[in-house]
């Protein structure tokens, strides 16, 4: 790969902005309706990318990819509803910003962390492409199941300013996440009976009920999603405050640089997901935080550790396909159906015989993020005026939309009743002050753990000790309880100090 192949290959790119930018508007609107996802979509237009040109083809459904990912994080930040599994965490700082008339920069925030997260591991990705591809390699279920744990601990995170409260949060998101069959001799746990249970309890109508049907119950008591002391800022807000979110982004650029890291790597793992790498960046974010205790009040690291490393697996999620022909994702592997029906043979020998194919991809994310700066940027101010729509009229939308998004992933009529069961729980949980959040994390991360925990046990016959067999895992074991102890030290320090004075 020479600088000239490169050169040529990003003008190349440019010149199809007339498919570059319809697909991300399309991805726009995707990625904000929750339970629509880029993988539906995709497969909905399966018939148009199928009779294109492959290269015109692939950078379609790669900028509609990318764009779904960071619209995500439209619908958190506004009305605390998540449009994707990824944007999830972002609820958890976005929504405060926008209750405080802070929406216009908190969407700036996570639109600069998302095309900036994505355009930094796009370039990582073409630069280090030999070596990312072996990560999935080393990667394995032993070493994924400290991965697990880096995300469920911040259900302990959250549960900082109540313990019991957050840890039995946590223990019934768990303890729903283990419903349909188990991972050994399929026997149907927790099913009562309902078939459309035992493949486990889906995650957009629980993601949908949990939090969007929840809170339009819980907006109901008030005139307007913004506090009283929030409305006047936000009626007020001009180009100012999109100038303000980017300074909070550009002073926090590292920030962005190693979350959306984060992202990458763990998007290079088969099965793992925007969901895991934006509660693991979320947080280590916390964690190694100075001031961990301003988590969850509505802060900009809060939006920016989420929104990078969720877009940050993007270019993730492509690198096995590329490499090895192994799709990282359930869209990559549309993508791979419609690349295998245009004869092209995914791996190792791809570079050498296609390299404008194996390379070209991640140019052309490259270059779909770079659209986004122009495409996305200024709708932000346009946005953030949804706040200011009274409850009254705004509720019955939200309602509406999502009963129909949580009907559509699987089309039974059972999700949508699923969604109003959630959506009550979730309303529950409001009200007696225990944490959404951390129900959602147990329902995401619980399942997951327990393929891997489960896999990594029936390897070693039962033995535990699988768990410390590898360097690797080891490490990982390391970094993790280091996380969780500095923290306790540096605010026990603190404490002393405070004491001193």
């Amino acid at each position: 790969m020479t600088w000239d192949f490169l050169v040529s290959q990003f003008g190349y790119q440019f010149s199809l902005w007339w498919v570059i930018v319809p697909a991300i508007l399309v991805g726009i609107v995707v990625g904000a309706l929750p339970g629509f996802s880029a993988q539906n979509t995709l497969i909905m237009l399966l018939p148009l990318t199928l009779a294109a040109p492959v290269d015109k083809a692939l950078a379609f459904m790669i900028a509609l990819y990318c764009a779904t990912h960071l619209a995500g994080g439209i619908p958190a930040i506004l009305v605390k509803i998540p449009g994707t599994g990824g944007a999830a965490a972002t609820t958890i700082d976005g929504y405060p910003m926008t209750q405080k008339g802070q929406a216009q920069q908190a969407l700036v925030l996570c639109f600069t962390a998302s095309v900036f997260g994505g355009l930094i591991t796009s370039f990582a990705t073409l630069a280090l492409l030999p070596w990312l591809s072996k990560i999935g390699l080393y990667l394995r279920s032993v070493e994924m199941v400290v991965v697990m744990l880096f995300g469920l601990t911040l259900i302990a995170a959250i549960a900082a300013r109540d313990i019991i409260k957050g840890l039995i949060a946590g223990m019934f998101g768990l303890l729903i996440g283990v419903i349909g069959t188990d991972h050994i001799y399929n026997t149907p746990r927790a099913t009562f009976g309902f078939l459309e249970l035992y493949d486990g309890v889906p995650l957009v109508p629980a993601l949908i009920g949990l939090f969007a049907i929840s809170e339009a119950l819980v907006m109901l008591e008030a005139k307007l999603i913004v506090k009283e002391e929030g409305r006047s800022r936000a009626v007020r807000a001009s180009w100012s405050e999109t100038l303000e979110g980017l300074r909070m982004a550009a002073a926090r650029w590292w920030q962005i640089v190693w979350t959306s890291f984060v992202g990458l790597f763990i998007g290079i793992v088969p099965g793992a997901g925007a969901s895991i790498a934006a509660f693991v960046a979320y947080q280590q974010s916390r964690m190694w935080s100075k001031h961990p205790e301003r988590y969850g009040t509505g802060i900009p690291e809060g939006v920016i550790a989420p929104e990078a490393a969720n877009n940050g697996v993007t270019s993730g999620t492509l690198v096995p396909m590329m490499a090895i022909g192994v799709p990282g994702g359930s869209t990559a592997a549309v993508m791979m159906i419609v690349l295998q029906y245009q004869g092209i043979v995914l791996g190792p020998q791809l570079f050498a015989d296609r390299p404008e194919i194996a390379y070209g991809v991640f140019i052309s994310m490259a270059v779909a993020y770079v659209f986004m700066i122009f495409t996305i940027l200024p709708l932000a101010r346009y946005m953030s005026r949804i706040v200011l729509i009274e409850t009254t009229y705004l509720v019955p939308v939200i309602v509406l939309m999502t009963i129909v998004a949580a009907f559509g992933e699987r089309q039974y009529l059972f999700d949508m009743a699923l969604a109003l069961v959630f959506g009550v729980i979730g309303y529950i949980a409001h009200k007696t002050q225990y944490h959404v959040t951390a129900i959602l994390i147990g329902v995401i991360l619980g399942p997951i753990f327990e393929t891997y925990l489960v896999r990594a046990l029936r390897i070693s016959q039962g033995d535990v000790a699988i768990l410390f067999s590898s360097t690797l895992a080891n490490v990982l074991w390391a970094l993790l309880v280091l996380s969780l102890v500095l923290p306790a030290i540096r605010s026990w320090r603190r404490r002393r100090t405070v004491a001193a004075e």
